[in-house]
């Protein structure tokens, strides 16, 4: 069991509105705004707090390797109990003291819960992404992941409190992610009623001033979180009648999320291509501003021209007919990556040996000739003996290939057609490809 820190020197009376009536899972106990102020002497009652996390690891054994992860943390700056992003797990005496322990596990459950759903990060990127940072927002972030959680969690041995925050609050539909939430409603009319709920930064991203914070003792790395929820995902996946379906569905998309790859290649592409050194010439067309320090003396400027990029195209056995019109398909995407320069594109089709290099705007119904092994490597020479020379390489393949031993002069991205992690040979059963060489900027297709 996860040992429990000593409480450090904080506040050990809350004042007489203090928001305790909540529970730190999107619920409410209790009567009346105020709550009994904290005792100074209290101390946690560590064993009815495991006892707590045992009865949740009863009723939710797929959940045990994460809520085993948690480590304790006595604060009683903390309203109830909270999450922050490194697995730490923050509760106050008093709250403790007066919750039943079947409500004490119902807790454990949302909060780990905020945890294995990424809902930080989440939490983070949305925020980015709206730019919705204001000092209400964390608090909205907040109620939208507990409208996630929160419909998986209660029944079979978990009591539902009165007044858990579910979706139906706003009449709004159970089984959405987060994101969805937040994106269909403001929930304004509840973030004021709700002024207490406080699951800590494990649930929106917003550090608290009670977290120990990325450097602080007990955390775990970003490796061992992933390996807990790889472990949680597992269970769920090996035992499925035992989860509710939204646990299921975060089972199979924890480790496998969608990705919109087209958009990912064309970012590849878009980065290799914008590198340092990429399609950078000096010209004497525009003087450089540093002529003007100079009298007499005429300096070129650094002119920066729309890259090359060369793409190699696997026509090996092993590619279907399928995977190779999903590649002329990419060809046109990567030209618009550049700029929809079909000029500075060519394709190179490639199995054990490697074609012509074809420029895309001369293509007109381009013709992929292969069918037999696959060795990229000649592609790759293939693709630098150009004149000129390109600055990206992309290739696209499934991967059953050896790679070149050294690094090209160029930036390099693979576009991956999934296969079977354990590869396939009918000579060799015991034949394991290659994996693309840490050099490149792999992007999986499909």
């Amino acid at each position: 069991m996860s040992p429990v820190a000593p409480p450090r020197p904080v506040r050990t009376t809350l004042p007489d509105t203090w928001p305790g009536t909540g529970t730190g899972a999107g619920v409410r106990t209790g009567t009346g705004t105020g709550a009994e102020p904290e005792r100074p002497g209290l101390r946690l009652d560590t064993e009815k707090l495991l006892a707590a996390r045992l009865h949740a690891v009863k009723v939710r054994p797929y959940l045990a390797d994460a809520l085993f992860a948690l480590h304790v943390v006595e604060d009683r700056s903390v309203p109830t109990m909270a999450v922050d992003a490194h697995w730490r797990c923050y509760v106050s005496p008093a709250f403790v003291a007066r919750l039943p322990v079947e409500e004490l596990a119902g807790v454990w459950v949302h909060e780990v819960s905020h945890l294995l759903r990424d809902h930080h990060g989440r939490s983070e990127r949305y925020a980015r992404r709206h730019e919705e940072n204001g000092p209400g927002e964390p608090r909205r972030r907040n109620i939208a992941a507990d409208f996630e959680i929160n419909d998986d969690i209660y029944g079979d041995g978990l009591p539902r409190p009165r007044g858990v925050v579910v979706p139906s609050l706003l009449r709004l539909p159970s089984g959405l992610l987060m994101e969805e939430y937040l994106r269909t409603a403001s929930m304004a009319g509840l973030s004021g009623d709700l002024a207490w709920l406080d699951c800590g930064s494990g649930a929106d991203g917003q550090e608290r001033p009670w977290e120990l914070g990325p450097e602080g003792a007990h955390g775990l790395s970003r490796q061992q979180r992933d390996a807990v929820r790889f472990r949680v995902a597992e269970g769920i996946r090996g035992r499925p009648g035992e989860a509710p379906e939204g646990w299921r569905r975060w089972a199979d998309e924890a480790f496998h999320p969608p990705q919109p790859w087209r958009e990912l290649l064309g970012a590849a592409v878009r980065s290799a291509a914008g590198g340092p050194g990429v399609g950078e010439n000096h010209s004497y067309r525009r003087p450089s501003r540093r002529s003007a320090s100079l009298p007499g003396v005429l300096l070129p400027s650094l002119r920066r021209t729309p890259p090359r990029v060369c793409v190699v195209i696997d026509t090996s056995g092993s590619v279907s007919d399928a995977e190779l019109g999903s590649a002329l398909l990419e060809v046109a995407a990567i030209a618009q990556a550049v700029g929809g320069r079909r000029d500075l594109v060519s394709v190179i089709s490639c199995d054990a040996a490697a074609g012509v290099a074809v420029q895309l705007c001369r293509a007109g119904n381009m013709e992929l000739i292969g069918g037999g092994g696959t060795d990229l490597r000649s592609g790759f020479a293939r693709a630098l003996r150009s004149r000129p020379r390109p600055d990206v390489i992309v290739a696209l393949t499934d991967g059953q290939t050896p790679w070149p031993s050294e690094q090209p002069p160029c930036r390099t991205v693979v576009g991956l057609f999934p296969r079977p992690a354990d590869g396939h040979d009918e000579n060799d059963p015991d034949y394991v490809p290659d994996t693309p060489p840490a050099w490149a900027r792999v992007v999986t297709i499909g």
